[in-house]
């Protein structure tokens, strides 16, 4: 099974990760790393990073909230670190609940299928409602 890490602006990963427990029933099996906005960011890249590096040997789908932004660049250089000495991630941005959701309830072992999954599930839950009614 992979794991899941959310990288976000605070308090928007624990967040993800109360919905899903309502939602769900259960805790969220979930890595939050949230971002304070007074952060530094390379104390949280080799933070983060030790943290991916806890496990090489399971795959790691790590969601970040806006491409671009202080969270996703450090989910980057982490995940840049962590895949040199060969962990198995993938980084996708553009977090919504339905991505995290799926990525709990969709958790493969094959990194690629997961996060095409996820990327998918996100897709399907955009949904204009005035026409969907």
């Amino acid at each position: 099974m992979a794991r899941i890490v959310l990288v976000m602006h605070r308090p928007l990963g624990a967040a993800f990760a109360a919905c899903a427990e309502h939602v769900l029933g259960q805790k969220a099996d979930l890595t939050i790393f949230d971002v304070a906005p007074d952060a530094e960011p390379a104390v949280l890249i080799d933070d983060l990073s030790q943290r991916l590096m806890q496990d090489t040997h399971e795959a790691t789908l790590v969601l970040c909230d806006i491409f671009g932004a202080t969270p996703f660049n450090i989910a980057k250089q982490a995940l840049k670190r962590a895949t040199e000495q060969g962990l198995t991630a993938h980084l996708i941005t553009g977090t919504n609940l339905c991505m995290v959701l799926k990525a709990l309830t969709d958790q493969q072992e094959n990194p690629d299928k997961l996060s095409e999954s996820v990327r998918q599930g996100a897709l399907r839950g955009i949904v204009n409602a005035d026409q969907a009614c």
